[in-house]
């Protein structure tokens, strides 16, 4: 359940009150039976990093499909054998 601050009017108490999401918003001060205020707070989370869209759901290249030879690189083309001639 979230916990909820409110901040009484009145006499200034704030109060943390755990409540239903589905609760009312409580509009009477325990303290002073004043009118009550919903603050909103800061955080408890902080989100760091590169972020999930990025890493988890952005396009990605297809790393598992073979790169494409192309006709004059030498270096990669391992299908030609080279023979030696031998003198007898």
């Amino acid at each position: 359940m979230p916990i909820y601050e409110y901040e009484c009017i009145n006499c200034g108490h704030v109060h943390e009150i755990m409540q239903k999401m589905s609760d009312k918003p409580l509009s009477k001060c325990p303290h002073c039976s004043g009118k009550l205020q919903k603050l909103i707070s800061q955080s408890s989370f902080h989100l760091k990093g590169s972020g999930w869209y990025a890493t988890d759901y952005a396009k990605k290249p297809n790393s598992s499909v073979a790169p494409v030879k192309k006709k004059n690189d030498k270096s990669t083309d391992t299908s030609t054998t080279s023979k030696t001639k031998t003198s007898e």
